[in-house]
């Protein structure tokens, strides 16, 4: 590939070895080109190098029956393999297409410089290889949104689309597309466009969705938390991409109140924990710890003036039942509005 880029900006002369060149490149292609028997090959060799890898560790370990998890190890990759089998070669074979277009047109544009007389010819592109990596796209988009696919299957096609607008407009700054090549280029990429948008946000949401609904299951504070950042990382990596999508403000608005909720419940636990254990001091603090989170700007104001209005509640009804004594004498409490204000 970098060998053809520079071709393109620097070419060669014409008594340079054309010939040798083609050949080159057309091995090269070949050994580019995806093949699904190697794919398969290098998961049986994988396979069985595990299984005699995981036997001998076994027999010299003293295992009884060494062929047993060895087997079943072997077969699990196999079988995790066979299952990936579709998705990599579909990826492979796209990208193959869009690549040795590139290739191709690098190529077709060296002979036509070799056969005219010194002077710049424009270099051709060959027909179809983007239509059909268009093709592949909208195939592999009405696949991704049925009812049943996962959020990955939109995210691998967001990444197709990437990769599509990359070499088509590598190919209209070329130059060497005729009008109606280039009309059809630009009109290919207005589809993939809308396309890459469309996978992207869905992924996005129904990727923030499912992981909201995993923290929602955790059942520590901070599992619960660390799996909702990384709802709000899908969220922002798609705002980088869209950062006037609403949807996606919203989206994250709603998973950042969540994180806020979990904070609070957390502390709200740990002060009624105190307080049962008649730490009454403790459970105030924890109280307000609370109240902290709950002034957070994220959270919506009547979820957050009944929040206050309860945990105040709670703190009122914890300070009557502290007993004055010396060490309280020194550490008279500040009023609640202006400490929580």
């Amino acid at each position: 590939m970098g060998n053809n880029s520079a071709d393109q900006f620097f070419p060669r002369g014409v008594n340079s070895s054309e010939g040798s060149t083609d050949e080159s490149q057309r091995r090269l292609s070949r050994s580019k080109m995806p093949s699904s028997v190697g794919y398969l090959l290098a998961a049986l060799i994988i396979a069985v190098g595990l299984f005699f890898g995981l036997w001998w560790m076994l027999v010299s370990g003293g295992d009884e029956a060494p062929w047993l998890p060895a087997g079943l190890a072997a077969s699990v990759v196999l079988l995790v393999a066979l299952s990936a089998r579709e998705v990599v070669m579909r990826r492979a074979w796209t990208r193959y297409l869009l690549e040795h277009g590139i290739q191709q047109r690098s190529r077709s544009g060296r002979h036509q410089r070799h056969s005219s007389s010194g002077g710049s010819v424009k270099k051709s592109y060959p027909s179809g290889l983007h239509s059909a990596a268009l093709r592949e796209i909208q195939r592999q988009s009405t696949a991704a949104d049925t009812p049943n696919s996962q959020p990955e299957a939109h995210l691998e096609v967001a990444h197709l689309c990437q990769e599509y607008l990359a070499n088509t407009d590598e190919a209209l700054r070329s130059g060497s597309q005729g009008h109606e090549k280039v009309m059809a280029l630009k009109a290919g990429q207005e589809r993939v466009r809308a396309l890459h948008k469309h996978h992207l946000l869905t992924w996005a949401r129904n990727q923030a969705r499912a992981l909201t609904r995993e923290a929602q299951q955790r059942a520590r504070t901070y599992d619960k938390i660390e799996t909702a950042n990384k709802a709000l990382e899908c969220i922002d990596s798609a705002l980088r991409v869209y950062p006037d999508e609403s949807e996606l403000f919203d989206s994250k608005a709603a998973i950042g109140e969540f994180v806020i909720s979990v904070k609070v419940a957390h502390w709200v636990e740990l002060a009624e924990r105190a307080a049962f254990k008649g730490q009454y001091r403790r459970a105030i603090d924890r109280y307000r710890d609370a109240l902290f989170y709950l002034n957070n700007q994220i959270v919506k104001d009547e979820v957050r003036t009944a929040g206050k209005e309860r945990i105040e509640l709670e703190i009122a009804k914890l300070k009557s039942k502290i007993r004055p004594s010396e060490g309280d004498a020194k550490r008279p409490f500040p009023e609640d509005a202006s400490a929580d204000d």
